[in-house]
């Protein structure tokens, strides 16, 4: 198996595990892998339905975004996946979904801050939002590229969904999950309307530096 057929696998592996978990649904969403060695990336085409994704169906796009591979039309978020690649070398796999929990949040512009140790570790010091702009446009490419600096994992898109990243596409689909679970935990205490304690911020600190040394492991990675 090729560099290409093997991430080009790998893309359709995890919409099928995130299938099965009811993470995606139809053609909503979309995932990508960083090709090895390579200024490219395999990522899913256009409003196709998961269920029937096969490897051949999968593009391949340089980060210009010229395909390489693939008959079919490349997601249409494409150019968001390609500035997140160009932006931040450690990212290997990206997800987007419009996972609920999550997406309420999206909804009501409201950001997760650090709720849990483990939230910090592998998703970042908080999630926050990117401001809406229109799917599939250069105005939300640009708003993404702007934003994923700050080295976190995860990020949720004002009226859209959210995007996930990882140095391996298992790290990405865990976090994911994790994602999901912190959005309906916090969900839940805002309805209390009660105070919402945040870990300490020297153990914020602490556990964003282990996420900080994994992700410059990755970014080592060709």
């Amino acid at each position: 198996m090729t560099e290409i057929q093997h991430h080009k696998q790998q893309v359709v592996d995890a919409c099928r595990t995130l299938l099965e978990r009811g993470y995606l649904k139809a053609t909503e969403g979309n995932i990508s892998a960083r090709i090895s060695g390579q200024s490219a990336f395999a990522v899913t085409p256009s409003n196709y339905d998961y269920a029937k994704m096969q490897v051949d169906d999968i593009c391949i796009l340089d980060f210009d975004m010229h395909q390489i591979e693939g008959e079919m039309k490349p997601s249409i978020e494409s150019g968001m996946h390609a500035a997140v690649y160009q932006t931040r070398a450690d990212v290997h796999c990206i997800i987007h979904t419009h996972q609920p929990y999550a997406s309420a949040l999206a909804l009501i512009n409201m950001p997760i801050p650090a709720l849990f140790d483990e939230q910090v570790r592998y998703l970042g010091r908080s999630v926050d939002i990117i401001s809406y702009a229109p799917s599939g446009t250069g105005f939300l490419k640009n708003a993404v590229k702007a934003k994923v600096k700050n080295n976190n994992n995860a990020f949720i898109l004002q009226n859209h969904g959210v995007l996930v990243f990882g140095g391996t596409m298992e790290q990405a689909i865990h976090n994911m999950a994790l994602l999901e679970k912190c959005a309906l935990t916090y969900l839940l205490a805002l309805m209390t309307e009660k105070k919402i304690s945040k870990i300490p911020l020297p153990i914020r600190e602490i556990a964003f530096a282990k996420l900080r040394a994994d992700e410059k492991k990755f970014a080592e990675i060709k």
